[in-house]
């Protein structure tokens, strides 16, 4: 699990809590089923408009991904990689046919297989780009879902105090009921707001991370893949690829000796 949405959700949740209580105000007078049902339910209908009901229906599943920690370890990948580099210089790239099914992952080993049949480097590489172009592409459905989102809730938040004001203003001839309107109009802001900048947005940025960090894992098994096939010297294709990693990561994922 990730920690940091775990923590980080509930989190922001007590902080507000905690604002209220310390400013001595009553929980109460922040909650109000009608703007829930605005906001919440409103944003959502919005949502379900702009997309297929199969994306939708997706949508536990992509925020369901915030809440996973990624298994990937790009430090094992490039050890890998200069493993099979260094056994394909000793024994061909035909050796590493009987390496291929040690490989969990499914682009690395369709790339490891590609180059044993001896397919040319520039057909590689536009079969594996390919194949994270439309990677990039799911993965935008779900940022694209939670963008939406996020951007909808504070909207329906103020058509929710707006439906507030028309009420408060009809009563106008209550003095005493003007500031309970109006504090009930606002409510349905405050929720869009929440519901926006403690959730949606937040998520959309991890899953716009994630995506990104598999986009650089993909590149990392390209470059090993090519340079395996070029014939690259193990220490020149471990340099390539710790290119991709931050400086301060590099020591403690090299592989060969100085």
């Amino acid at each position: 699990m990730d920690l940091a949405t775990l923590i980080g959700i509930p989190a922001g949740f007590l902080m507000i809590i905690g604002g209220i209580v310390v400013g001595g105000y009553s929980l109460g007078l922040y909650a109000d089923l009608v703007s829930v049902i605005i906001t919440i339910g409103g944003s959502l209908c919005a949502v379900i408009i702009s997309n297929d009901m199969a994306v939708v229906k997706s949508i536990p599943k992509y925020m369901g991904i915030a809440f996973k920690q990624p298994k990937s370890n790009v430090g094992d990948l490039i050890r890998q990689l200069v493993s099979f580099s260094e056994k394909s210089r000793k024994e061909g790239l035909l050796s590493l046919e009987d390496e291929v099914e040690q490989v969990q992952d499914d682009f690395f080993k369709q790339g490891i297989k590609l180059v044993v049949d001896g397919t040319d480097p520039e057909v590689i590489k536009s079969i594996l780009y390919n194949q994270i172009s439309q990677m990039t592409s799911r993965h935008a459905v779900g940022i694209n879902l939670m963008d939406t989102w996020g951007a909808q809730a504070p909207a329906w938040g103020m058509i929710g105090t707006l439906y507030g004001l028309v009420g408060m203003l009809a009563n106008l001839a209550d003095p005493s009921a003007i500031g309970v309107g109006m504090a009930a109009a606002l409510i349905t802001t405050f929720y869009g707001s929440i519901l926006a900048n403690l959730i949606m947005i937040p998520i959309k940025t991890k899953l716009t991370a994630r995506d990104e960090a598999e986009v650089a894992e993909r590149e990392i098994i390209l470059e090993g893949i090519l340079s395996i096939q070029s014939g690259d010297n193990p220490r020149i294709v471990e340099e390539k690829l710790l290119a991709f990693v931050p400086p301060s990561d590099r020591n403690k994922m090299k592989v060969t000796s100085d």
